[in-house]
């Protein structure tokens, strides 16, 4: 089904250091490797995000949302039906947000700030209520929690493009071992590598790639027990476990 997309690059000349962009996408809709001169906060209203850079994998289900610094190549996969919410933000408002990837928790309050600068003109009055908005928007974001929903990939090609084949079928009972072997190295090597390259151990790595996979799947509403059970755990409760650990909250929330 066409649909029409607005393109925040669209909004490059547009004289004020904030502005906001919504689109609604069909599912399952890529949209291909490209990049900002702005920083984008991506926000789905309805629906879930992942994006992916050479870096990693990003993901964002309800209450969250991925900022993606200005210049960053990058590529979108909607996960059902999705509803966008993008802040394009200049450099000179963007320090407090970093110059890496990152998911963020999108507070109550900040989820009415991204809804309501969608609805602002272009030129919105920077004295006005508009631009009182667009500030507080700007203080809301830097304040958002970090959120541990990315996978980081290697810089070794080959170790690199076994992560990306865990995304494409997760086995997560695969061991060290298994995976040094595989790749011809010794597992000291491979665990100094991965951890240098990643910043995570290989069992840390292992577990946050099966929450990634998992996350868009509660999304569209897949049953709790056979995303589990796909992704290799005992039972339902062992994922729940894991699940809640990691998030603070159980994965029924994050079915539709």
């Amino acid at each position: 089904m066409p649909f029409t997309r607005i393109d925040p690059n669209d909004f490059d000349s547009v004289p004020r250091p904030v502005v906001a962009v919504r689109n609604d996408f069909p599912p399952s809709l890529e949209l291909a490797t490209h990049t900002h001169r702005r920083g984008q906060l991506l926000y789905a209203a309805s629906g879930v995000v992942v994006a992916s850079t050479p870096a990693g994998a990003w993901v964002a289900p309800p209450e969250r949302a991925v900022w993606i610094p200005a210049g960053t190549a990058h590529a979108v996969r909607m996960v059902g039906a999705v509803s966008t919410r993008s802040v394009m933000v200049d450099a000179s408002v963007a320090t407090a947000l970093g110059d890496e990837c990152r998911v963020l928790g999108v507070s109550p309050l900040l989820r009415n700030l991204l809804v309501e600068a969608c609805e602002l003109p272009r030129e919105y009055d920077l004295e006005g209520r508009d631009g009182q908005l667009m500030t507080l928007l700007v203080t809301e974001l830097a304040r958002a929690p970090v959120i541990p929903l990315s996978v980081p990939f290697p810089s070794t090609p080959a170790i690199a493009r076994k992560c990306h084949a865990f995304l494409e079928a997760p086995a997560p009972h695969d061991t060290i071992e298994q995976w040094s072997d595989a790749l011809g190295m010794g597992r000291r090597a491979f665990t100094r590598a991965f951890r240098r390259e990643t910043g995570m151990s290989f069992g840390e790595w292992r577990q946050q790639a099966c929450l990634l996979v998992a996350l868009p799947r509660l999304a569209a509403g897949q049953p709790v027990t056979a995303i589990a059970l796909d992704l290799g755990y005992e039972s339902p409760a062992a994922f729940s476990t894991m699940f809640k650990r990691l998030l603070g909250t159980a994965p029924s929330q994050y079915r539709n």
